[in-house]
This record gives structure tokens, sequence and C-alpha cells, in this order.
């Protein structure tokens, strides 16, 4: 059997912690490091470079370790074959069409050298959070790929939302850009988010991008800071803005009565609100508030779609929403705890993001998530 190590970021920690992993016959690694442990990353790639191990990760803005949070050290998930890691560099003004040209060569290159006696393979999509068209990218991904892979996916960077070389393999580390990985099909991905859709319905009538301009016919930051006013009597103002906009994300409204949440990070000055991800231009929103932890179902949710437990090689790799951090707080290391009771009791590593990428119901469409918790199950017997 070989597991997912946690390992300080030091010299000799990285060397025992490879070395192990070495003996156990991993040939390949996904790593997960905080920011505050980027300046390590170098020496990480060094080591595998000397080992010969195939090195693919990403920076994020905390781990998830044992059901809690932390902020130093790193996660090293091994792989027992080399499918190969594709890092590519997207600038950030390619349309969302070209950059998901670009990565859907990359993904069929992969494609090719998979193995179909495993099973269709579930793509792993790490994004750089600051990339300014992710879901209008998912959409024309699957448009490329459709169901020859499962999606999962999520954000890597810092959670101030400022440009950091936060995607990595074991020669380059780049920032503006996309890391595609193949995984088993026992990694099918389970994502949710548990927000209600409430009653009011408003219009976004000018977007673009990510960017709102005006919600129903008037200046976006107005209807916004109103509804935060009226229907939850806080005030809001620029000085605040994103303190309480993890608080009060949008919500579009989906034809198949799912519900997209965007978390607003700032307000621009033109009094256009700026979200993590796009928002369509005319589409339905609504003003949304998180429900109370013991009246949501997003746990429960996750654990149903989650195979039966299948022996002591499992580990539930889960990324957990900073937006969705923010708004728990301290509650959202028991919101960590219940989910690794309620799969069974498996391990977990994992760590925050930015947005996270897969499908509400399984088999469906994949999409760009706010909000979100995103699982897959690892496996590496």
């Amino acid at each position: 059997m070989i597991s997912p190590v946690y390992t300080q970021c030091d010299a000799a920690s990285l060397e025992a912690a490879v070395e192990v992993l070495l003996k156990q016959g991993a040939r390949a690694l996904l790593a997960l490091l905080p920011e505050a442990e980027q300046d390590q990353l170098p020496a990480l790639q060094s080591l595998c470079l000397r080992r010969g191990l195939e090195l693919a990760g990403g920076i994020f803005p905390q781990l998830i370790r044992g059901g809690q949070l932390c902020a130093e050290g790193c996660w090293l998930l091994p792989r027992k074959q080399t499918t190969g890691a594709e890092l590519l560099g997207l600038s950030a003004d390619l349309s969302a069409e070209t950059a998901a040209c670009m990565v859907a060569t990359r993904v069929e290159t992969l494609l090719q050298g998979w193995d179909p006696a495993q099973g269709r393979p579930t793509l792993f999509l790490a994004l750089d959070a600051v990339l300014p068209n992710m879901a209008s990218m998912v959409d024309e991904l699957y448009l490329r790929l459709a169901d020859q892979v499962s999606y999962f996916g999520v954000n890597a960077g810092s959670e101030t939302f400022q440009p950091i070389a936060c995607l990595f393999d074991q020669h380059r580390t780049l920032g503006h850009g996309a890391l595609a990985l193949l995984l088993p099909s026992s990694a099918e991905p389970v994502i949710q988010h548990g927000y209600p859709l409430p009653d009011h319905v408003m219009s976004a009538t000018a977007t673009e991008g990510n960017r709102i301009f005006q919600i129903d016919w008037r200046p976006a930051f107005e209807v916004y800071q109103e509804q935060v006013r009226q229907q939850y009597g806080q005030n809001l103002n620029r000085d605040n803005f994103y303190q309480y906009g993890v608080h009060f994300p949008l919500g579009i409204a989906l034809a198949n009565n799912e519900l997209l949440v965007r978390i607003p990070v700032a307000l621009e000055d033109d009094g256009s609100v700026l979200c993590v991800g796009e928002v369509p231009e005319n589409s339905l929103l609504f003003m949304l508030q998180a429900p109370a932890l013991d009246q949501q179902s997003c746990v429960s949710d996750i654990a149903a779609r989650l195979p039966e437990p299948g022996g002591d090689d499992e580990t539930l790799l889960t990324f957990y929403c900073a937006g969705r951090r923010m708004h728990y707080g301290a509650e959202a290391g028991t919101e960590l705890a219940r989910l690794g009771s309620a799969s069974g009791g498996r391990s977990m590593a994992g760590a925050l993001t930015l947005g996270e990428i897969g499908s509400l119901r399984a088999g469906g469409y994949p999409m760009f998530h706010n909000a979100a918790i995103a699982c897959a199950l690892w496996k590496t017997t």
C-alpha cells in the first residue's frame, strides 16, 4: 500500500518523505503547497528531478489536514504510474475558446497514452485564479472533450487574488496557466455547495466576463448594496465589500433548476462588481445567504455520492472554497470533520481553493463553481 504523505517543507523532511514514497513504488507525485511555503518549492522540484519523480501541483491559500486547515507543510500524493502532466501558460488576453483548445490538445496527448483497461479517466485541472474567463473555458473544454473524461478541477493562487506563480511541474513554475493531469476512474469527482434557491429574482442586465455592470438596469453595486441592506440588515461599503461579499454571494439560476454560485470579490471604480467566474448577460440572479451549518445538506449530499469505503488505501482528496471558509469561520473545521465522518472515516488531504470545477449531479455537465466543496477518492494501490 502507498499513501499520501504530509510533510514539513525543509530539505531533510522532504528528502525523508520522498524516500518513503519511492520505496513504496511511487513514480509520480501531485503536490499541494500553501502560499506561505511557496519559497520551498524549488527544493521539492530539485529533489524530484534528482530522484526521477514526475511532479505536478499547485500553490493554494492553505492546506486541509486531518479535517483542519493549516498554512505550513505540504501534501505529496503519490501515483504508481506516470500518465504525464501537462503544464501550459495561458496569457490573460486569450479568448476562452483559444485557451480551451490549447488545454484540450494537451489532454488529447495524455489520452493517447491512457490504458482503456483503467476505465474512463478523471481529468484533474488546476487553473490560476487570476484567469478572467474560467467558466467559459470549462464550457469550451467540454465541447471539445465531451465524455472522454470526468471533470474535476480547482483554482490555485493567493487568497489576495494578486498574481503569483502557482502551478508547477518538476521543471517549471508559472502563473496565468493551467495544469492537466489524468487520474484513474476511481477518482470520480463529487461537488456540492448546499445553497438554497431564494424567492427574490433579479437580472444581470449588463455584464462583461466576470464583471457585473448593471443589475435590473441599475448600477450593479447600488442594487447589491440595497439588497444586502433590505434582506439582511447590513450596511455595505467599499471598505467592507469583500468581508461581506463572501457572506452574500450571487446565485445564477440554470435551466435544470440548479444554482451556480458567484462570490463578489472586488468593487471597481466604475461601480461594477467583480466576481470569481463569469456572469452571463441577462442571467437570472439571486442574492444568497449560506444556511447555518446544521440547516444544509452539503456534506450528506457529497457522502451519498461517494462509493462505499473499499480499503485502507483510500484518501478523500478534498478541496474547500476559501470564500466558504470565510463565511463559516471556525465552523469550516466542523464541516470538514463531518465530511470525514460521513465519508466512512476516510483520511482527508487537500487544500483551500479559489474556485471549483465539476458537476452538481452524477454524469452532469461540468461547470465552474464558487463556495463549493469538491472531493474525489485518491487510490494508489
